[in-house]
């Protein structure tokens, strides 16, 4: 026999349920959230997703995925920890074993110590990483520079966390690279500066800056000691320079004390459904930042941290050689064939990452999101329009594809191009 309680909350088919737009109509929504746009990247592959499952054939440019399984060690890592019940919550920070790991190749590969124990924190994905380390630096009042073409997280964290973004301009016959008169009137024009983000090699460009260019940087940031730096490094395994590095911003002289290094497994590991990414800061900014995700996520995912200690420490140097090879070579495929079609330039070739941002401000006016929707809705192909980068008049490729996938993609963009010119 039901009891009273139940039987009043029981609903009879004759009673009128509340719509929803009745039942919420009052509630409200954070103005921040209002401030905030949301990814075009995210966007247009959520569009792409939509069309595939409609039954589409949508070929792909617009995510910076690997088109590559993540090395044999890692898969075997994954196996053997839900063999193991490795399934547990781990220390906010991070396994011992992994921040060990994270900091042995830190110093192995760059040059810069860490304490494991202390300065490394490990989260769900770079991204997540990059957030927390604007949250830990900046709030209401503060100012945050941010080169242009930029990832377009970027900026709408900083709203997030209260912080005014200052964009900084760069040149294209430059190879979109930061430079030290740039970096030095903008911190003159804005005192108010706590950040620098600074993302080397870069998305969307593609662009490495050396490690000459970076001690132009220091020596501009050593005048202004209250700027933080959050190098997303998250690329430094994809370069094609002569000599394959890319150096770590806190490795130099004068930067270690101020930089909070950003990189994770998701690029050159093809561990993107992972996420799985870390910090690692001076001990204060760590702390800062460990703070903040305890009430965030707490802990990243215990098996994901197994694969991630399986990639820094079983995954044989070869293996990540090969994969770049074979980038450089897609690389060069696609800025060849750029190279062909009119009215698409790119002036610089990039040297890391898998991205070339051309310009192609001679179609559709300039306006990249009319030529990327256009060519998205005849081509079925899809690209990231440049303006959602901080570069209107280009659109990004990312060639961590199939080189048959490559081909496919350029010829559309090509076909489609050449029956703009003839209309």
């Amino acid at each position: 026999q039901r009891s009273k309680a139940f039987q009043c909350r029981s609903v009879t088919p004759k009673q009128k349920r509340a719509k929803p737009t009745e039942l919420y109509s009052d509630i409200s929504v954070n103005p921040l959230v209002a401030s905030v746009k949301v990814s075009k990247t995210v966007e247009i592959f959520s569009l792409v997703k939509e069309m595939q499952a409609a039954g589409e054939t949508v070929t792909s440019l617009c995510v910076g995925e690997p088109d590559f399984l993540p090395p044999q060690a890692v898969l075997d890592a994954i196996q053997q920890a839900v063999l193991d019940g490795d399934t547990r919550y781990t220390a906010v920070t991070g396994t011992v074993e992994l921040r060990k790991a994270i900091a042995a190749d830190l110093e192995k590969r760059k040059g810069v110590q860490y304490n494991p124990l202390t300065d490394i924190v490990v989260g769900n994905g770079a991204k997540q990483s990059v957030y927390q380390s604007v949250l830990a630096t900046c709030g209401p009042g503060d100012k945050v520079i941010i080169p242009a073409p930029y990832w377009p997280s970027y900026p709408e964290m900083v709203a997030l966390a209260g912080a005014e973004s200052v964009v900084i301009e760069t040149e294209a016959e430059d190879g979109f690279l930061l430079t030290a008169a740039a970096l030095d009137k903008a911190l003159k024009a804005n005192p108010e500066t706590k950040l620098l983000i600074f993302c080397n090699p870069s998305n969307p460009t593609g662009g490495v800056h050396d490690e000459a260019r970076l001690k132009e940087l220091g020596a501009v940031l050593e005048q202004y000691p209250n700027v933080a730096v959050l190098a997303d490094e998250i690329y430094e395994r994809l370069v094609y320079n002569e000599d394959g590095k890319c150096p770590s911003f806190a490795s130099i002289p004068g930067m270690y004390d101020r930089t909070m290094t950003v990189n994770g497994f998701s690029k050159a590991y093809a561990m993107t459904g992972l996420r799985l990414g870390y910090v690692a800061a001076p001990t204060k900014l760590a702390k800062a930042i460990t703070t903040i995700q305890s009430q965030l996520t707490s802990c990243a995912g215990s098996i994901s941290q197994a694969a991630g200690v399986a990639a820094l420490t079983k995954v044989d140097e070869s293996i990540l050689e090969n994969n770049i090879v074979i980038m450089k070579e897609k690389r060069d495929y696609v800025l060849e064939r750029l190279s062909q079609i009119p009215g698409v330039h790119v002036a610089v070739p990039p040297e890391g990452a898998f991205y070339v941002l051309p310009e192609m401000a001679t179609y559709f006016g300039g306006d990249d999101t009319e030529l990327c929707l256009e060519l998205l809705k005849t081509k079925k192909l899809a690209l990231v329009p440049g303006s959602s980068f901080g570069a209107p008049g280009t659109v990004r490729l990312s060639y961590a594809t199939s080189m048959d996938e490559l081909k496919v993609a350029i010829d559309k963009l090509e076909e489609f191009l050449k029956e703009q010119t003839e209309r």
